[in-house]
């Protein structure tokens, strides 16, 4: 999100340099600089100890192609409890150990995307709402299923590539 006017007091924004950072959106009434924001959210592979992913078909998101969990920070949530919350919404799986893979920005929806492995033992899917399908697929299959290039077909070509290096 990028500020023209300021979110406290409504005063049109000038734009002053501040440090290194250049020339930043400024509110001259609260004498506060306002820089662009994102959204934090997670983005998880979550895998069973058989090697396979689970891989989502969430039609809000596409139609065509798979995608992995991933949710929304809360006010107040650390990422590695977003991933456990919204891997158990999602699909009813109980996370029993994280890894943090990397960030990904995603500047087209003005987010920062928090990768993570997420282990779970493989049981029987339980869907939310906005999951409109969920499938176990093997490891040597599961970057077919992504939109190559995707955040999730990196993420997950990472987890699959540590898995094979251990």
């Amino acid at each position: 999100m990028h500020f023209t006017y300021c979110p406290h007091c409504g005063t049109k924004l000038i734009e002053k340099e501040i440090g290194d950072e250049g020339m930043i959106p400024y509110c001259d009434q609260c004498k506060i600089p306002l820089w662009d924001m994102f959204t934090t959210s997670i983005i998880a592979a979550v895998v069973n100890e058989e090697r396979e992913v689970a891989l989502l078909r969430q039609n809000y998101v596409s139609t065509a192609n798979y995608v992995c969990v991933a949710g929304i920070m809360k006010l107040g949530e650390s990422a590695e409890a977003t991933v456990i919350r919204e891997v158990k919404e999602e699909i009813g799986q109980d996370v029993e150990n994280l890894e943090f893979i990397q960030s990904y920005p995603y500047p087209k929806r003005e987010m920062l995307m928090l990768g993570y492995k997420a282990n779970v033992k493989k049981k029987e899917f339980q869907l939310s709402g906005e999951v409109d399908a969920v499938e176990w697929v093997k490891f040597e299959e599961a970057l077919s299923k992504l939109r190559e290039g995707s955040i999730a077909w990196q993420l997950v070509r990472t987890v699959i590539e540590s898995s094979d290096s251990n």
